[in-house]
């Protein structure tokens, strides 16, 4: 092996270290997450973190004329499995670590939530990275366990209501994933 792979692999499980400090949930089974939103081969979680708060919505006109809820952003704690605050996830979607490390990501696939009124649960591809810490080699994020966060009735959104805001309590799991640096070809910054 590489000094240099060897470098990497030893940041990589620093880091690796550092999330199951924060941390500490374990992956569920991999039965239990949905085919779609398994992450590519050779990616491993580096942090799970619970989220709780709220999914905020916007009643608005839609250019049909017709009103309806529309999702304005999440607004959440991030906890360790102690219930330590580790971070916050808010527009973005983003989510930013109490370390400074920050990611944004892009849903690439979803599928609906067992529990019923629950928002979907999420497969995220990460566009953008800022700080140093955890996150700073994320790659894709799920988001799992899902509980309540659908927008409110239809029937509360209408034109005399346009720009309401309105909040639905949830809470999810989060699993952030990167590279395997084991995994990684020669040459890989991973």
């Amino acid at each position: 092996m590489s000094t240099q792979r060897s470098m990497v692999r030893i940041c990589r499980l620093a880091l690796l270290t550092a999330g199951a400090a924060l941390a500490g949930s374990p992956l569920p089974p991999a039965a239990a997450v949905p085919e779609a939103l398994r992450t590519p081969a050779g990616e491993i979680v580096v942090l799970a973190a619970r989220a709780s708060g709220s999914q905020i919505y916007l009643c608005a006109v839609g250019a049909d004329g017709k009103a309806q809820w529309t999702l304005k952003a999440p607004d959440a704690e991030l906890r360790d499995d102690k219930g330590k605050i580790i971070g916050h996830h808010s527009a973005g979607p983003v989510w930013k670590l109490n370390d400074g490390s920050e990611v944004t990501g892009k849903a690439t696939a979803r599928v609906d939530a067992p529990e019923p009124h629950s928002i979907p649960w999420l497969l995220l591809s990460v566009v953008s990275h800022a700080g140093r810490g955890v996150l700073a080699a994320v790659t894709h994020i799920q988001r799992i366990h899902t509980h309540g966060g659908e927008a409110p009735p239809a029937a509360q959104c209408d034109a005399t209501r346009a720009n309401a805001e309105a909040r639905s309590p949830y809470s999810a799991d989060y699993y952030f994933y990167a590279p395997d640096a084991d995994e990684a070809p020669q040459g890989s910054p991973y």
